[in-house]
This record gives structure tokens, C-alpha cells and sequence, in this order.
């Protein structure tokens, strides 16, 4: 069976469709990933096949509008204004830039680039028709080409966060640009539009799903590639001396501003109290750091599988990777979350009694290490967080969904007869 999978520019995002990609394959089907040329690499590094036919996306640009507008309507928490849409770079003032205008003046190009895309992955689809398409959130040519090629198409989450998610989710959706659906005489992409889903979550912290059907599977962790820390195995036993673990995206700093990096001010909080900490950032938000206290280790490029079990906490910023890899972990989460997705992610871990969350824009260092002393010293989080583990694990294994993937293609195929 031919498998289609098509990715965003986003790895945080495909990172948990990698274990089925590994599933099918190891089971004989063939799978494809159609992608943005920048997913190439991390794609073909993960053992998958990369088809990059699709445009660089600007996800990040109209992401950091959303911030801006956010600014503009008085609703950024921030004292620091957000950085300039386009460039990334800090302003001083929201003259700087005006979100209709900038619209206004590239929606040609916006369109012209979502038409390149769409159809490119329709005509990759027409040609290696597959039998299955499985796409991520941000992948607008997922449901399209499943819907063009009348075959099933499957969301994969990648936390706890889905297409009907309070406001969020048709904000969340991608933007149909070229109005490819609409082109291909569909109707426009909206959240009912996704009908299977696949969800890694537990039980405890599922999203809701409207009408679409439901496809549980068990969360393995993939963090990208990276190579076993030699020192790893010498770490005392978790228990001994509380270990945290920091973790923070440059994207997210990338998206907010590096004036809302929070790491300086964990780093502050938990000097007080008697841990031992390993913090994991990447590019320019390691130089923002600065120098470290004793018990703090600096790491870069660790895959967080490897560093999580043997963590009492985590601290992070509400990102679905990191969180779902908590879970797995079975360890309490703090969670300084920005907002957008991050927010409903972390609320909904926190509802569940498995961590504690609050908005980075309040997150000073005494109520960060009230927090952590509070999340190290309860067990009533800890023994949520197992006990989300053990949901975790009593999901069906991506081997197991592949046998239901499959009658799932077969029951599209007899009906299409």
C-alpha cells in the first residue's frame, strides 16, 4: 500500500508522525512526504522519503502579524513590543509596520505560492496515487489531495491541541491562499472538513473532535536525530537529588521577540533551590543565558527522549513536542506558555493534574521556583503524570494502527467501486 504523508515547515509538528512512517515501512508499504524544500534534510535524517515540491512557507511571518495585531489591539502581555513581522528584528514603535497594508501589497504572491504548492502535491498525488494520505495540522495540501484523489486523508496530532480547539482552531488551520479547494470544485478547507484523525494523546488530555472519527495510537517520542550524551548513563537515579530539565524553542523566541525568552529568569528561580539542571536551547538563545551557577549543564541538540526519564520536571513553553514527550516521560510539567496553541496545550495538561502552567509575560523567578518547589514536592502531580503514562501506553502501538490503516483503505476502496 502507498502511504502519502505531507508536512508544514513546521518539524515540531510531523516530528510524532514519524514512528507510523517507521511502521508502514517496516510492514512493507511505501510512504512519501511531500514537503517544503527545508524539510528535506530532518526528513530523509529521519529514515523518510522527502518529496519537496512544495513553496517555503511564511507561517512564521504571519505569525509573528498575529503578535503584531495583537500589539496593536492592546492584548500583548508584554512590556517589549513584538518584533517586526517580516524581519524579526525589535522595534520601538507599531508604526513600523501595518498588518493590512503588508496583506494587502502580497496576497498575489501569497496566492501564487499556495497555487505552486497545492498543485504540486496534486500532481505528485495523481502520479504515485496512494491509498492513504496523512498530513499534519498545518499542511493544507493533506485533506486537499486526499479529498482530489477521493481517498482517506488522516490529521496527526501532535499534542493536545486539534482543528475544534476553542478559537484557536480555525486560526490554527492553514490559509487556503489560492483558494485550491474551492478550484477543485471542494468545499473551502473548515475544522468539520477533517474526518479521521489520529491522536497520540491520553485519554486524560484528548482534545476534542467535532464529528471526525477518532484514531488512537500510542505517543512514541521522536526529537529529531541526535546522538547519545556519553555522560547520560552517569546521572544519579531520579529521586536522589531532584533533576530538571529546561527547555525552551528558538521558533517561539523567533516568534515572540527574544526580550520574552524566559530562560534567564528559570535559571534565577531554581539557583535557589537544591536541584540539579539541565538546560536545552539551540542557536542564538544559548548566548542570551549568559553564565550558568553550579548544578547547571548547558546542552544543545540532545533529543529530549533521551534526557526526560531521567528528569523529576520539566520546564517549557507549552509546545506539543515537549509536552507529549513529558508525558511518555511520566514526569510533571511547568508550563510558561505565550499563548496560541501553547496556552490550550498547557491549560489542558494542567487541568488534568499532570503540571502547572502560567503565561511567560507573568512568570517572574519567585513564582517560577514557587511552582517548581511546589511540583517537585507534591506527589499528587507526580503520580498524575504516571498514571497519564500508563494511558499513554495502553494505546494501540503504530504497528497495530497500520493494520487498522489498512482496512480503513480497503473499506475506501470497496465503497469507491
Amino acid at each position: 500500500m502507498r502511504v502519502l504523508f505531507t508536512v508544514s515547515d513546521w518539524p515540531s509538528h510531523w516530528f510524532s508522525m514519524v514512528p507510523l512512517g517507521w511502521a508502514l515501512q517496516a510492514a512493507g508499504h511505501e510512504v512519501r512526504v511531500v514537503c517544503p524544500p527545508a524539510q528535506a534534510e530532518p526528513l530523509s535524517r529521519a529514515g523518510l522519503m522527502p518529496v519537496p515540491v512544495l513553496e517555503k512557507e511564511c507561517g512564521d511571518i504571519l505569525a509573528r502579524i498575529g503578535n503584531f495585531s495583537d500589539a496593536q489591539l492592546g492584548r500583548w502581555p508584554f512590556a517589549e513590543l513584538p518584533p517586526h513581522p517580516v524581519t524579526g528584528e525589535p522595534i520601538t514603535s507599531l508604526d513600523a509596520f501595518e498588518p493590512v497594508t503588508w496583506l494587502g501589497e502580497n496576497r498575489k504572491q501569497l496566492a501564487a505560492a499556495s497555487r505552486r504548492s497545492t498543485d504540486a502535491a496534486v500532481e505528485f498525488a495523481r502520479w504515485w496515487r496512494p491509498r492513504l494520505v496523512v498530513h499534519d495540522l498545518l499542511s493544507l495540501e493533506g485533506p486537499l489531495t486526499g479529498k482530489v484523489l477521493g481517498v482517506p486523508s488522516l490529521l496527526h496530532l501532535w499534542g493536545p491541541f486539534a482543528q475544534h480547539d476553542g478559537d484557536l482552531g480555525p486560526g490554527l488551520l492553514p490559509i487556503d491562499f489560492s483558494r485550491a479547494f474551492r478550484r477543485h470544485g471542494l468545499t473551502a478547507l473548515l475544522p468539520d472538513t477533517y474526518e479521521h484523525v489520529i491522536d497520540p494523546c491520553p485519554v486524560s488530555v484528548a482534545p476534542p473532535l467535532g464529528a471526525a472519527r477518532r484514531h488512537p495510537v500510542r505517543h512514541v517520542p521522536y526529537n529529531g536525530p541526535g546522538v547519545m550524551p556519553t555522560w547520560l548513563p552517569t546521572l544519579p537515579t531520579p529521586g536522589e537529588r531532584p533533576r530538571v530539565c529546561v527547555v525552551w524553542s528558538t521558533a517561539v523566541t523567533g516568534m515572540f521577540g527574544p526580550s520574552t525568552f524566559p530562560v534567564p529568569r528559570v535559571v534565577e528561580a531554581l539557583a535557589a533551590l537544591d536541584v540539579e539542571v539541565l538546560i536545552t536551547v539551540t542557536g542564538s538563545d544559548r548566548e542570551r543565558i549568559g553564565e550558568l551557577p553550579p548544578g547547571m549543564r548547558l546542552l544543545e541538540l540532545t533529543p529530549l527522549q533521551l534526557l526526560l526519564p531521567a528528569c523529576d520536571l520539566v520546564i517549557h513553553h507549552g509546545g506539543g513536542g515537549c509536552a507529549m514527550t513529558a508525558l511518555a516521560a511520566g514526569i510533571p510539567q511547568l508550563m510558561l506558555s505565550n499563548g496560541w496553541d501553547q496556552s490550550t496545550i498547557a491549560n489542558r495538561i494542567a487541568a488534568s493534574g499532570a503540571g502547572l502552567t502560567m503565561p511567560n509575560a507573568a512568570a517572574d523567578p519567585a513564582a517560577i521556583r514557587a511552582a517548581a518547589t511546589a511540583l517537585l514536592g507534591d506527589g499528587t502531580h507526580r503520580a498524575t503524570a504516571k498514571r497519564l503514562r500508563q494511558e499513554m501506553e495502553s494505546q494501540p502501538d503504530p504497528a497495530e494502527l497500520v493494520t487498522s490503516l489498512c482496512e480503513l483503505a480497503e473499506g475506501a476502496a470497496l465503497a469507491a467501486r
